[in-house]
């Protein structure tokens, strides 16, 4: 009995120490754990700093210029075709038929209002205006004696009364023939040049419908050109016009001096006028002129060229330079245009003065990209 009491005192000595053993060897693995936490995360802090310096030398940049948005002068223009034309630009034609007997005149020459240009064959009316010219030598004649008879009291009040009736008549008779020979003369109705010359001797002339000659004054210029009916609202008298003359490469400041009221039913355009003054272009009649009215004006507008704005499903954009963390970044700003003209467009919101708008190498970029400005 003594004997099986020592031996569970034994065995129980026994487990107290290994427990006691085992307990010794967790803290001390814990310590070595501990001790091993410590130098990995020292290890993990100098791979972080060590990373982030290469990254920072591995950032791709990208190469841009950019231009500073600054307030400018914008015009828009409506742009159509004209054509030159003088003040005075009269097409002359016979005012009696006839065979035409002289050209007195011809292309270049100068004239002056009234001058003869061509004679037409008038022999009927000569021939008539000599038998008239025969009746009134004999009326004259007659009444001269019935006027000294009736001085003298002679004769009836009657006879003397036809006989001057009969001489007036005669004389008014030969004045419109007179008048009527004149009119086989083709004469020039205005100052100028003779631009046209459509008739030669021998040929015959209607009267009043086909022009034998054209006569042009330049002396005073305008250009005519017809407007579309959509620019009725904007098109008016005073407003400022370009015409550019594309065979001089010249372009005048000019205005606009009359503006019709009338829409032509057939192509639904009306029809303005512009006055030229003295210039380098040798005028002609018919010389094409491109007119360019100006419509819309803007002196403090911010412009870009259209090209540089881009198109997405949620509106219009372009890219700008931004300084964030002591670099330049890509910024896509959306924005708002106005008018369009001759690749520049007006931009009415998203940006403001001193922006720096990228020009250059905003193709392939996104938002927050560094930036290289050249």
């Amino acid at each position: 009995m003594k004997t099986m009491s020592k031996s569970i005192i034994v065995l129980a000595l026994v487990i107290i120490a290994f427990a006691c053993g085992s307990t010794i060897d967790k803290k001390a693995e814990l310590e070595k754990l501990k001790k091993q936490h410590d130098e990995i995360a020292d290890q993990i802090k100098k791979l972080e700093s060590e990373l982030k310096v290469n990254d920072s030398t591995s950032i791709k940049f990208t190469d841009v210029m950019v231009t500073e948005l600054q307030p400018s002068e914008f015009n828009h223009y409506i742009e159509v075709q004209g054509k030159v034309d003088g003040q005075d630009n009269v097409a002359v034609a016979p005012q009696m038929p006839g065979v035409v007997t002289s050209v007195y005149v011809k292309e270049g020459d100068a004239v002056r209002k009234g001058q003869v240009l061509a004679q037409l064959d008038d022999n009927v009316i000569q021939q008539q205006i000599a038998g008239v010219n025969q009746q009134l030598e004999f009326a004259t004649n007659l009444f001269a004696k019935q006027k000294s008879l009736w001085d003298q009291q002679i004769g009836s009040e009657v006879q003397y009364l036809t006989a001057k009736n009969n001489k007036e008549s005669l004389e008014k008779n030969i004045a419109t023939l007179r008048q009527q020979v004149e009119m086989y003369k083709i004469k020039a109705p205005i100052n100028g040049t003779i631009e046209e010359v459509g008739v030669k001797v021998g040929q015959m002339a209607a009267a009043g419908t086909i022009p034998v000659f054209r006569v042009v004054n330049f002396s005073s210029v305008k250009v005519m050109a017809d407007i579309a009916e959509v620019y009725a609202p904007k098109v008016r008298v005073g407003n400022d016009v370009l015409v550019f003359f594309p065979d001089f490469n010249q372009e005048i400041k000019s205005k606009i001096v009359f503006s019709s009221k009338y829409i032509n039913p057939s192509n639904r355009s009306f029809q303005v006028e512009i006055h030229l003054g003295a210039s380098k272009v040798e005028y002609r009649a018919n010389m094409i002129a491109v007119v360019k009215i100006n419509d819309y004006q803007n002196l403090k507008a911010l412009v870009l060229p259209v090209n540089l704005i881009k198109d997405s499903p949620d509106g219009k954009y372009l890219y700008l330079a931004k300084e964030e963390g002591g670099k330049s970044i890509a910024h896509k700003q959306k924005v708002e245009i106005g008018q369009t003209y001759n690749g520049l467009a007006e931009i009415t919101s998203g940006v403001q003065a001193g922006d720096k708008i990228i020009s250059t190498g905003f193709n392939s970029l996104v938002e927050g990209q560094p930036l290289s400005i050249k």
